[in-house]
C-alpha cells in the first residue's frame, strides 16, 4: 500500500469513527436547535472546517436561520443573503477559494466580527419532495491546505443527505406535536367553557404544575408532559349535566357522587389513545382528586400510590380553585389561601409538594397579583 493509500484509510476511518459517535446523539435528539448543533459540528469535524454551520429556511420570514452554539441566541439572515442565499436560490452547491474575490460574498458578517472569511462550501439541504429545506455551509480550511477540495465537497453532500432526513423528520414530529398540544389545549378549554370557570383556568394550573415539578427537579422531559398534559385533567366535566356543574350553591349527596365521575369520564375519553401524552393526561384526569391521606376519589388512593403527576395537579388545581372566583364563591385572602396549604400537609396533599409550593410561594402565588 503506498503512502497516499494509508492516508486515504486513514482518513476514511477517521470519518466513520465521526459518523459512529455522531450518529446515536443526532439520532437521540428531539430539539431541533440541539441538532442543527450537533450537525454543524459533525460536518465542522468531517470537513477540517473552522466553522461550520446548518441554516435552515424560515417560511413565514422569509429568513434563513441557525444554531451555532449551545447558549447562544439563533442567527438570522436574509433568505438572499451570500453564498448560503445562492445555494438556497439555485440548488447548487459551491466550492470557493477566496471569498474575497467573489461578487455573491456577503462582507457585512466579516465586518461586524472581525472574522476573515476565505475559503467557503455550501451545499443545499434537499426535502422528500427535492426542494431546498436549507443548506450547509463551511468556512476556512483547516490544517496544511488553506481551502477546501472537491473530496470535501463531496463528503460535506454526504453529510448534508444524512442532516437533510433528520431535520425533516424533527420538523415532522415538531409539527406533529405541536398539533397535539394545541388539541390538547382546546379539549381542556372545552371542559373549562362548560363549567363556566374563569377564562384563565387550564393555563394557570399548566403553569403552575410545570412549575411545581421543575422545582421538584423532576427529569425536564417529565417537567413538559406535565405542563402539557394538566389542561386536560377537568375534562370529565363535559359528561356532567350544566345544573350540577354550575350550581352556586352546595351539592346534594347524589349530586356530589355525580360531580365525582368527571375523573373516570375524563379518563375513560383518554386511556385508550395511541399516544403517550394523551394516556398520561388521562392518568392526571383520574388522579387530580385522589387525596394524600387515603380519602379523596375515585378510588381512595393514598400516598405513593397516587401517580406523581396526579399530586402535582391536584395541588394547582386546588391553589387556582381557592384563588380565583368561582360561581359558588369569591376568590380566598392570599393569607387563608396559604394558611389552608399548611393546614392540609400530610393530609389533603403530599408534604414534600406543600413545602416547595411554600418555599416558592411568591414566585408561584405571583399569578394572581394584579
Amino acid at each position: 500500500m503506498t503512502e497516499f493509500d494509508q492516508r486515504q484509510a486513514i482518513e476514511s476511518q477517521k470519518i466513520l469513527d465521526l459518523l459512529f459517535s455522531y450518529m446515536p446523539k443526532i439520532a437521540a435528539e428531539r430539539k431541533m436547535d440541539n441538532l442543527l448543533v450537533l450537525m454543524a459540528d459533525l460536518g465542522r469535524s468531517i470537513v477540517s472546517a473552522d466553522r461550520c454551520s446548518l441554516w435552515l429556511i424560515d417560511e413565514d420570514s422569509g429568513e434563513l436561520w441557525t444554531k451555532v452554539a449551545h447558549g447562544v441566541s439563533e442567527l438570522r439572515i436574509p433568505r438572499d443573503a451570500g453564498f448560503v442565499g445562492y445555494s438556497v436560490k439555485t440548488a447548487e452547491p459551491l466550492l470557493i477559494e477566496d471569498a474575497y474575490k467573489d461578487p455573491r460574498f456577503d462582507r457585512r458578517s466579516d465586518e461586524k466580527t472581525h472574522y476573515r472569511t476565505t475559503s467557503v462550501m455550501t451545499v443545499p439541504l434537499l426535502n422528500s419532495m427535492g426542494r431546498v429545506m436549507g443548506v450547509f455551509q463551511a468556512i476556512n480550511k483547516q490544517g496544511d491546505s488553506a481551502i477546501f477540495s472537491t473530496q470535501d465537497l463531496e463528503r460535506l453532500a454526504l453529510t448534508a443527505v444524512y442532516s437533510a432526513k433528520t431535520v425533516e423528520s424533527a420538523m415532522l414530529n415538531a409539527e406533529l406535536e405541536a398539533t397535539q398540544r394545541e388539541i390538547i389545549h382546546i379539549l381542556g378549554e372545552v371542559s373549562e367553557y362548560r363549567s363556566q370557570e374563569t377564562g384563565d383556568h387550564i393555563q394557570r394550573v399548566a403553569e403552575i404544575s410545570y412549575m411545581l415539578a421543575k422545582f421538584l427537579k423532576m427529569p425536564d422531559e417529565e417537567v413538559d408532559r406535565i405542563r402539557l398534559a394538566a389542561p386536560m385533567h377537568d375534562l370529565g366535566k363535559v359528561g356532567i349535566p350544566d345544573a350540577i356543574l354550575n350550581k352556586p350553591g352546595r351539592f346534594t349527596d347524589d349530586e356530589y357522587a355525580i360531580m365525582k365521575t368527571h375523573s373516570e369520564i375524563g379518563y375513560n375519553m383518554l386511556c385508550n389513545s395511541k399516544r403517550k401524552l394523551l394516556r398520561f393526561a388521562a392518568s392526571i384526569a383520574r388522579s387530580h382528586h385522589e387525596r394524600w391521606d387515603g380519602k379523596g376519589y375515585p378510588f381512595g388512593l393514598a400516598g405513593e400510590a397516587i401517580p406523581l403527576a396526579g399530586r402535582i395537579c391536584a395541588v394547582a388545581d386546588v391553589l387556582d380553585a381557592l384563588s380565583s372566583p368561582r360561581c359558588y364563591k369569591q376568590p380566598w385572602p392570599e393569607e387563608k389561601v396559604k394558611e389552608e396549604f399548611q393546614k392540609q400537609r400530610g393530609a389533603q396533599f403530599q408534604p414534600e409538594l406543600v413545602d416547595v409550593l411554600i418555599d416558592h410561594w411568591d414566585e408561584i402565588y405571583g399569578l394572581y397579583r394584579h
